[in-house]
């Protein structure tokens, strides 16, 4: 897969959450076009084109972002924060899966843009079942602008 076909853009730091958010959209076959990146940085990287993601195609944007707020570098809030204060990707759906239920990480996410704040759940099961509605949603019933 070309970096042109992303469908989803997963980032997320912790590689156990990343693997079952993975295999839980691969077991309703949604996982065929991710990208998964580790941390803030690199997720800006790739949706603006810049390191190693210099040679991408920024107007094949992802059809969901599913960002998680605790991470190295670059924290998921300022990633929304760039995502959606851009004219070319502001309209990039983006959900916060965390597990964070501050408040104020709430309050802030939404203020920025966010579409959805999805608090991760510690049962694998509900976990799995969590991550397959939202692929489906963003992937199949949601229409996005053109």
């Amino acid at each position: 897969m070309s970096n042109n076909e992303v469908e989803i853009l997963l980032v997320e730091d912790n590689i156990n959450d990343a693997e079952l958010t993975i295999r839980a959209l691969n077991k309703v076959n949604l996982a065929n076009n991710l990208v998964h990146v580790k941390d803030g940085e690199e997720a800006l990287d790739f949706i603006f084109g810049k390191g190693v993601f210099a040679d991408r195609d920024t107007y094949c944007r992802p059809k969901v972002i599913l960002l998680d707020i605790k991470m190295p570098k670059v924290d998921g809030i300022e990633v929304l924060r760039q995502i959606k204060s851009n004219e070319a990707t502001k309209t990039i759906p983006v959900v916060i899966m965390t597990s964070s239920r501050e408040e104020q990480d709430i309050i802030t996410s939404y203020k920025l843009g966010v579409n959805s704040y999805v608090v991760k759940p510690v049962n694998f099961e509900a976990f799995a079942k969590a991550i397959s509605d939202l692929g489906l949603y963003w992937l199949i019933i949601n229409q996005p602008p053109i």
